[in-house]
């Protein structure tokens, strides 16, 4: 299974290091010196991971081949993608891979259902659950500990307990555009975090 693990963005300095969005929570492991990864678009790539380090908070990486600002430039905006075991598991039991969480059904505690969820948005503050409800429209739960109550993968389903406004007829119904575009002014009442009980993530 391929899953996105990180995003290149600007280049750094003019020896061919580029900064990177990351998208996993191993980046040791996935963003290590001699991994090499496909990309999107597929023609960048694959890229081998020559060094990493961490300037500022950020981390920064430097591919085999890629030497000077102009290469590093070309690269911007390109995801880069792991291979994956899909019978992989995270080592901590309260977090999740996205591939583990999509489809869930999503259901209240008192047994309402709520829809499926059919994608993970994962903002600078927190990750949403886009849930699609039954009559077709969308709905995002923020993935905290205060709503997301349960992750039951035997059952397949998430168990939430929304505050009022959240999925009644007052909730904010979006598409996954309107995530992208609205960013943190979705947060969730409480100011939220990467959620417990666990965290979704496009791969770790």
């Amino acid at each position: 299974m391929q899953l996105v693990v990180a995003r290149i963005g600007r280049a750094h300095g003019i020896k061919g290091e580029v900064t990177v969005e990351v998208r996993t929570d191993e980046p040791e492991v996935r963003l290590g010196p001699g991994a090499v990864l496909a990309t999107d678009p597929p023609g960048t790539g694959p890229l081998t991971i020559e060094s990493g380090r961490v300037h500022s908070g950020r981390l920064l990486l430097r591919f085999a081949g890629v030497g000077d600002r102009t290469g590093a430039e070309a690269l911007r905006n390109t995801l880069l993608i792991a291979e994956v075991d899909p019978e992989e598991l995270p080592d901590d039991p309260e977090e999740f891979y996205d591939h583990q969480l999509m489809d869930l059904d999503v259901v209240t505690e008192d047994g309402v259902e709520v829809g499926r969820i059919t994608e993970i948005s994962h903002l600078p503050s927190q990750d949403l659950f886009i849930v699609e409800r039954p009559d077709g429209s969308e709905v995002m739960v923020p993935f905290v500990a205060e709503i997301v109550a349960e992750i039951d993968l035997e059952e397949q389903r998430a168990v939430i307990t929304p505050p009022p406004g959240l999925i009644d007829d007052r909730a904010v119904i979006a598409s996954a555009r309107d995530v992208e575009q609205e960013g943190a002014g979705d947060e969730a009442p409480d100011g939220g975090g990467h959620g417990a009980p666990g965290r979704a993530g496009e791969a770790r």
